[in-house]
This record gives structure tokens, sequence and C-alpha cells, in this order.
């Protein structure tokens, strides 16, 4: 297994580096027209369309939508079969998941102006929110709980959450966590039939405001082409990770977290930024020893000899360079004093600071979202949160003197675009 060695002293270390990270669009031509078919089908017909696009690609044998739909005393069940230790996991990191979002909560607020004018924004969660989770073998509770969470936290009114059973494969899991966080609807449907049924609503399920959660290429592609009817929280290419080290940790220790997230799938992409060559030498030693030992290693070994690489800086402060430049997803400041590094950190997902801030917490139950900005995309966006499940919308309250005055402006700028409407309606409230 061959990992990419890179060094900033090469003349070519920035193309080669933008070429390492460059990812290519979710979809493609094939793609986006099978999506497209479907959504259009669940969009015209419904439930029946719903029922067909279940049958075939989850290979069920349903014949009715109320065979799909998971009520709440199937996931309390759930939560009763599950082991007290895994039970108590949930319930903890849940409690994590919810403090640390409460702290997130937005409220409405208003300043009034000298002459009487009130000025403000007013706060609203959102309606509906639908939440996809991958189901069958695929299955992550964890991110029922990242996603749901922050919705409760928000205020939204009502969850609707689809998860695939293919061939009736049900995750006990994600049932238990859905039962914890008390989602008040859930429908064993998943793909890109699920998102527009979400987005679209059908006869038994109801058209949400927002849909949110990972899938795979179908689902961001149908996520991607219901944007503007309903929102999205984002579309997630591979998972990523970026340790910064000092050369100081156990080497050992940095291989495996390399691993955490290299093992998700052949696409994802684990770096290490080092100024220490023989730092750099030790952990891939490592890597190729502990490798052949791991359950995921043919994954392992193709996400690492792709997308993975182990980079040469001159030292901590290029370090922090290059890592603006990458924008991780998960960034790993494995040195004596992150507290000082992070202060250079411009461009990341979530940022884990010091030698013992394994990146596997922050996925299951540190408290901070789990659910991050991928492919350099941390340039210009931020993790899920409340914020995303709340709408702001201002507040204008004229007294009858700011109205006066204010609309004097109003009228000069409004004639000056031409708009004589919009001046007039401002002149009738000027005083004479």
């Amino acid at each position: 297994m061959n990992i990419k060695r890179l060094n900033t002293e090469d003349a070519q270390f920035w193309q080669s580096l933008e070429q390492l990270l460059a990812w290519e669009s979710v979809s493609n031509r094939e793609v986006n027209h099978t999506v497209e078919d479907i959504v259009t089908q669940v969009r015209q017909r419904g439930d029946d369309a719903l029922l067909e696009y279940t049958n075939r690609f989850d290979r069920m044998q349903v014949k009715s939508m109320a065979e799909l739909v998971i009520g709440h005393e199937r996931l309390q069940q759930a939560l009763n079969a599950i082991s007290a230790e895994q039970r108590e996991a949930l319930q903890l990191a849940a409690q994590r998941v919810r403090a640390y979002h409460e702290h997130q909560k937005q409220d409405s607020w208003t300043y009034t102006e000298a002459d009487g004018t009130v000025l403000g924004q007013k706060v609203t969660p959102l309606d509906r929110v639908g939440l996809y989770v991958p189901g069958g073998k695929a299955a992550y509770p964890s991110s029922v709980l990242m996603n749901a969470m922050p919705a409760k936290v928000a205020g939204v009114q009502e969850l609707i959450m689809v998860v695939p059973t293919p061939a009736g494969d049900i995750n006990e899991l994600v049932l238990a966590a859905a039962a914890i966080c008390e989602v008040d609807k859930v429908f064993a449907i998943g793909g890109a039939q699920a998102v527009a049924a979400l987005a679209y609503g059908t006869q038994t399920v109801p058209a949400v405001d927002k849909i949110v959660g990972p899938g795979n290429i179908y689902v961001a592609t149908a996520k991607r082409m219901v944007y503007g009817h309903v929102g999205i929280d984002m579309i997630a290419g591979p998972s990523e990770i970026l340790v910064v080290c000092d050369g100081k940790t156990d080497p050992e220790w940095i291989a495996m977290d390399l691993f955490s997230q290299a093992e998700h799938d052949e696409d994802a992409q684990a770096i290490l930024v080092s100024h220490d060559a023989q730092f750099l030498d030790a952990v891939e030693a490592h890597i190729q020893r502990l490798v052949p030992q791991m359950e995921r290693a043919d994954i392992l070994k193709v996400s690492l000899s792709d997308r993975g690489a182990l980079i040469k800086v001159k030292d901590l402060v290029e370090a922090v360079e290059v890592a603006n430049f990458i924008a991780p997803e998960h960034l790993e400041l494995s040195v004596e004093d992150p507290q000082a590094m992070v202060q250079g950190i411009r461009h990341a997902g979530a940022i884990f600071m010091g030698r013992y801030t394994a990146e596997a917490i922050g996925d299951y139950c540190a408290g901070p979202n789990h659910v991050l900005p991928t492919s350099r995309t941390a340039r210009f966006s931020s993790p899920l949160g409340v914020y995303d499940f709340q709408k702001r919308s201002s507040i204008i309250m004229c007294s009858a003197q700011g109205a006066s005055e204010l609309g004097k402006t109003a009228s000069i700028l409004a004639r000056g675009e031409g708009l004589t409407a919009h001046a007039r309606s401002a002149e009738f409230r000027i005083k004479k």
C-alpha cells in the first residue's frame, strides 16, 4: 500500500495538494436521469410510486403504506430490547448533544429608536422537518441524535424520519435512538423516493419544510434536485480528517485516528501534516502494520492509497497555512499548545484540540454536531445546528415621526431607481 508523500518545499506542492483534494460532483448524468424520474413519479403518483420503488430497490413485498409505518410502540419496543449498556450510551450521548445545542438557541429581539420606531428580529422554528437516516447494515443511530436533537431544541413542531429497511432488515439501535429523540413519525422508506416523498408529500407521508441527514449518491442527488421547494442541510461529500501533529503524540494513536475516517468508504480522505519527517515515517510504519488487522482493511487500503497523504511542512506555522487551504471536515490539532494554534485556524468543520481528543469522540458523544461541511466547503459553511432549524424574520414598526423622516430618504432612493409607486407610498406618510 503506497500513501502519497507531499512536501511544501516541492515546486508543485500546492498544485499536487489541490489535485489530491479534488472531488467530483456527487452525481453523473445517469444518476441524475434516474433520480429525476423517481422524483417525478413520486410527485405524480404518491404512495403508489413509493410502494413500487420500495419493493424494487429494497427487496420488499409490501402491499400498502400501512406496512411501512413504524409506530411509537415499535420504537419503544426497540429501546426496551437493546442492551442496558447500549441504552445508557445512547441516552448519555443524547443528553450531551442536547446540552451543547441548547447553547445555540437564538431568541427574538427588538430595540426602540429615539422617535419610537421599533426594529428587531423574530426567531421562529420550522414547522416540520424530514430526517433521512441510512438503514440496513449501514445504519447510524448517531445520525438520528445529531439531526433530531438540534431540531427538537430549536422547537420544530414535527419531525418525520425515513429509514430504509432493505429486505426487512431493521436496525434496533436506530429505532431506539428515534424513541429517545421523540421523533414524531417514522416510515420504512429510503432512497431518492423517500426524499421526494418528504419534499412533496404523498397520501401518507407529510410534506416537510426541510430535509436533513446523510445518504448515498441517489439520496444526495435527490436532495439537490428538490432544493428550492424545500430546504436541505448540505450536499455532503466523503468523510475527511486532517491531523496536524508536532511529532510528540504516540504515532500509533495518530495512525488509528486517520483510520477512523478512512474506514468510512473508499472515497474518504485522511491526511497527516507534520514538520517532523521521522514522525511521518513512524506513523506510516504503524499504518502498514495495523491495516491488515482491521475489519475494514480493504476499504482502508483503497482510501489511504487513493486519497490519503502524509505532508511534510517546514514548521507548525506553515502547517496552519496548509490546514486552512484544505478546510477539512475534521481537524485534529495534536500539538503541545492547541489553544495557541487554533487562533490561526479559519476554515474547519470541527476542531479537536490536544493529544487526547480523538475525532471519534465527536462522532458520538462529545456534544457538538457531527454533520459537518466537507470538500473544502468549511470555507463558507458551518456544522449543522439549532440555527438550521430556525427562521429569522425582520421586524419594522415605524412611529409617525419615524415614517415621516425615513419616508424622505426612501422617496429619494426610490425615485432614483425609477420606482415611483415605492416613492409615493413612502411620501404619503411624510408630515406636511
